[in-house]
């Protein structure tokens, strides 16, 4: 009975409490990646923009054609 007594009043299972430091730190690592993601994408987004106007500033009526 004294085990059972302390079972109740020690507080929560060990593996509970392993559990939930477990997926704590598998938050946390979401966390990580999803900042790291963001800035992958905004310096993508940035890369982009600038490859669109390098692209707008040439001049079509004058190029000339490729050699094929």
């Amino acid at each position: 009975m004294a085990k059972a007594l302390l079972g109740y009043v020690g507080g929560s299972d060990p593996r509970v409490l392993a559990e939930m430091r477990r997926l704590q730190q598998r938050v946390q690592d979401l966390e990580s990646e999803l900042i790291r993601m963001q800035a992958e994408n905004d310096a993508l987004s940035a890369a982009a923009q600038h490859s669109d106007s390098l692209l707008d500033s040439i001049d079509v009526s004058q190029a000339e054609p490729a050699l094929a």
